[in-house]
């Protein structure tokens, strides 16, 4: 049975919403969310090209896409809400369960 979603997490067909520890910029306006819409083939190719080889760079050039805002807005964010944005993330693209 799949664990609940945790409450900062709120998860659609096709996007997860996470809310955010505290309010940060994006796209130089202050929100208090981040939805990641669900992220095809091609995004993850283009993360994976962009990158050079570096796992790291590669997940942040994904979130970025997903998330439409920039990579250093990513970077700004509290590691407790980029952890959000993770767990948001693997649960948008897990397999359904039967």
């Amino acid at each position: 049975m799949a664990k609940p979603l945790p409450n900062y997490m709120s998860l659609g067909a096709d996007s997860v919403i996470v809310t955010l520890s505290k309010p940060t910029e994006l796209n130089g306006i202050t929100a208090d969310k981040i939805t990641l819409r669900t992220p095809t083939v091609r995004d993850i190719r283009a993360a994976q090209t962009t990158a050079s080889g570096d796992e790291e760079q590669t997940e942040l050039n994904l979130f970025a896409s997903l998330a439409q805002v920039g990579v250093k807005d990513l970077e700004g964010l509290a590691l407790k809400d980029y952890s959000r944005l993770q767990a948001g993330y693997f649960r948008l693209v897990q397999e359904d369960e039967l």
